[in-house]
């Protein structure tokens, strides 16, 4: 009589793997855990862990990037995952660019850094609106990674006169794309992840985490 020894059945990996998010920012949190949750992935961003944001002294998106990336995986141990993102706009010589965040002053939010924008575009007449929003993604498997994973991504539009919908963040209120005739404050959650520039660098990082 032959006996035949069956392995036991593999149970599917269903732990998340968990990475740092370099950042505190709410609505990149979302934007980013949203577009990974189908990759067993769960990002905690740094301030759970109590990690101060890194003073940042690049003098680009993708040299600023890295830097967070790094500093929060060091801090954590973990894998860390950073966005550095921003508007460029034609009419300010690609301000506010890489102070995006901070355009309005070291105190600035979402509100100030609007009105700041409209301000700055008082007498910008239409056909000189355009602008440009861009994502750097920076993936380090860890905080001495000599080949982070870096996914970049832009989108296209111009600066509205006045402020319009209610989703989004950032300056999502002002940046009107003429192929869908509404800003991106007004778009659904899951159509801004399909074209928006933070969407385009997602779509290349799901590479990183296929299983």
């Amino acid at each position: 009589m032959t006996v035949i020894n069956k392995e036991p059945k593999k149970e599917p990996n269903t732990e998340r793997k968990k990475v740092v998010l370099a950042s505190g920012n709410k609505g990149k949190l979302v934007e980013l855990q949203n577009a990974l949750d189908n990759f067993n992935v769960e990002l905690v961003p740094q301030t759970h862990f109590g990690v101060e944001s890194v003073e940042e002294t690049g003098l680009t998106f993708v040299e600023n990037a890295i830097l967070k990336a790094r500093h929060a995986s060091k801090v954590t141990g973990l894998p860390a995952l950073s966005d550095d993102s921003g508007l460029e706009v034609d009419a300010l010589f690609g301000a506010p660019g890489i102070y995006s965040a901070r355009f309005a002053g070291v105190d600035a939010n979402d509100e100030k850094n609007n009105l700041k924008l409209l301000e700055e575009m008082t007498d910008v007449p239409d056909h000189k609106r355009s602008a440009r929003f861009h994502c750097i993604l920076v993936y380090v498997r860890h905080w001495q990674d000599p080949t982070p994973i870096i996914c970049q991504g832009s989108w296209e539009g111009v600066i509205k006169t006045a402020l319009e919908g209610d989703g989004g963040f950032g300056y999502d209120p002002l940046f009107f794309v003429p192929e869908l005739d509404r800003s991106a404050a007004q778009m659904s959650k899951a159509e801004k992840n399909k074209i928006s520039h933070r969407g385009q660098a997602i779509q290349q990082l799901h590479s990183v985490f296929r299983l």
